[in-house]
């Protein structure tokens, strides 16, 4: 049986696989690659008792991990540098890969699931760990 949660859920994650979903529809996101983007999303696990909101990585490429936040959250705020905001800034389109949270996703996987619908990265406290960690 389908409960609202899950047709919310699955509104923007996929089903199967993965896609690209355009960032300033139903979440901004910011990317930072590597170590550091790995890093902070650990940080912001123990930070946040475990449950830091929706965060994806990749592991090729860049290995990027994506933090996903609330839609505008990222659009008027300063993030240092390493950090790249996506959002539905008016100067041009931004898309971000999401992986489905079961079968085969590679090279995507999510670090920390998305929970109940609406909840997100906490834009302040990511800025703040981003800022402490990036400089």
């Amino acid at each position: 049986m389908v409960n609202s949660e899950t047709r919310e859920r699955e509104s923007w994650v996929p089903v199967v696989g993965y896609a690209l979903r355009r960032a300033g529809v139903q979440f901004d996101a910011v990317r930072v690659d590597g170590a550091e983007g790995q890093e902070l999303a650990r940080l912001m696990r123990q930070r946040t008792g475990g449950d830091p909101g929706p965060i994806v990585q990749q592991a090729n490429a860049a290995q990027s991990t994506y933090f996903l936040l609330p839609v505008g959250s990222t659009l008027r705020r300063v993030w240092p540098s390493g950090a790249i905001r996506y959002n539905a800034a008016p100067w041009g389109l931004s898309y971000v890969p999401l992986p489905a949270l079961t079968g085969h996703t590679w090279p995507l996987s999510w670090f920390s699931e998305p929970g109940e619908p609406g909840r997100f990265v906490h834009p302040l406290l990511l800025r703040h760990a981003a800022l402490e960690l990036l400089g």
